[in-house]
């Protein structure tokens, strides 16, 4: 038997996905900028792909950038904005949890003259609105937060965090890194006070390479890549037409009876938590129940070493990861684990179970059933 659980890293493409990609790229082919049919009907797939994502986001259509992907999208958000508002200020506020596409971009700013604050967060993952209050000051421009922390899964409360910045400065923008909660979770970034918003398609059974970067109207921020200036002149490049129209689709499919899809998936996620803390030896990280994102388990096995649990599971055809995948070819210690107060002597033995809508009941008792079995073997063999 196969167990894929390891969907927060990336997911199967949908069929109706790559069916409709093999359409583009067979026969829809076109350059969307060319004048003649072909770019016409390539033109079309882009602009149905934009009317799929901003109904489900409820935002207007030109407030939407495709990109290559989730990286991207947070290097736009967090260069174009900074760069567009650094005379107002050059104060920008995140936590100490943030995925590598955040952290990279804002050591970059830092080298260019703007002062980060990095807030802490607490036992679960969630940042202290007390904290954030006091870090918000006059000359604060941006605040990037994730909605759903990448390797433990906490949500963050982002409507609540919203409104405090913008009661103590409403001049400054609001950036949510929501690659790992867009498809798990209801977005609605007017009704949640988000500015920017940034999406993967290869996390939600779309394809790798696309993603996209909702923009507030009339919000402040400058082009990162110079060019063509094919998507209003915010981000130049030949749209990639195949992986917008597989984004689509998938975002599309995803939402459809979505909160039994979800309810399904928080049912999953109890049943392999309960599982888990059922065996010897293993603390579950992160927030519970509905705090938590309803496809993420953090686990950690005292006495045993991540990456050699991973590779065991990986020979009886389970696939887990040992934190964050963009990270995986780089192993170090996570920062997330740190910052939540993992105890040190786990901090090497901690695994990422996630889940998607498509991962089944007979695949976690699977998981279950062989860690059963595997962890008192790995344990006895331990070097001592």
């Amino acid at each position: 038997m196969e167990a894929y659980f390891d969907n927060s890293a990336t997911t199967r493409c949908s069929d109706a996905a790559v069916a409709l990609m093999q359409q583009v790229l067979l026969e829809d082919y076109g350059n969307p900028s060319s004048l003649h049919m072909k770019g016409v009907v390539a033109e079309k797939y882009i602009k149905t792909a934009t009317e799929q994502i901003a109904r489900i986001l409820k935002v207007a259509e030109k407030e939407i950038i495709f990109t290559s992907g989730g990286t991207e999208s947070n290097n736009l958000a967090l260069i174009g904005v900074a760069l567009a508002n650094q005379r107002t200020g050059k104060h920008i506020i995140t936590t100490s949890i943030e995925h590598a596409s955040v952290y990279n971009p804002l050591i970059f700013l830092e080298e260019q003259g703007f002062e980060v604050t990095y807030l802490p967060v607490d036992a679960q993952g969630r940042i202290s609105m007390e904290a954030l209050a006091e870090a918000v000051r006059e000359d604060t421009i941006l605040v990037s937060m994730m909605h759903v922390n990448n390797e433990i899964g906490t949500i963050e409360p982002i409507e609540e965090a919203a409104k405090l910045i913008h009661e103590k400065n409403p001049k400054t923008l609001i950036h949510v890194d929501a690659i790992q909660s867009f498809g798990k979770l209801r977005i609605y970034p007017k009704r949640m006070g988000i500015d920017l918003l940034s999406v993967s398609g290869h996390k939600i059974h779309g394809p790798k390479g696309v993603g996209f970067l909702y923009v507030k109207d009339k919000t402040k921020i400058k082009p990162i890549i110079h060019g063509g200036g094919q998507q209003k002149n915010m981000r130049s490049g030949t749209e990639n037409v195949a992986g917008i129209a597989g984004l689509g689709a998938a975002a599309e499919e995803l939402y459809q009876n979505f909160d039994e899809k979800i309810e399904r998936l928080y049912e999953l996620r109890d049943y392999l938590v309960a599982g888990m803390q059922a065996l010897e030896g293993t603390t579950v990280n992160g927030a519970d129940g509905r705090n938590a994102a309803p496809h993420i388990v953090s686990v950690s096995f005292a006495g045993i070493r991540a990456e050699v649990l991973l590779h065991a599971l990986e020979e009886r055809g389970i696939y887990v990861s040992t934190g964050s995948a963009c990270s995986s070819n780089h192993p170090a210690i996570s920062g997330t684990l740190k910052a939540i107060g993992v105890k040190p002597e786990l901090l090497d033995s901690t695994v990422r179970f996630s889940l998607s809508v498509e991962s089944t009941r007979e695949e976690a008792d699977y998981v279950l059933e062989q860690l059963a079995e595997l962890l008192p073997m790995l344990r006895r063999f331990r070097r001592h």
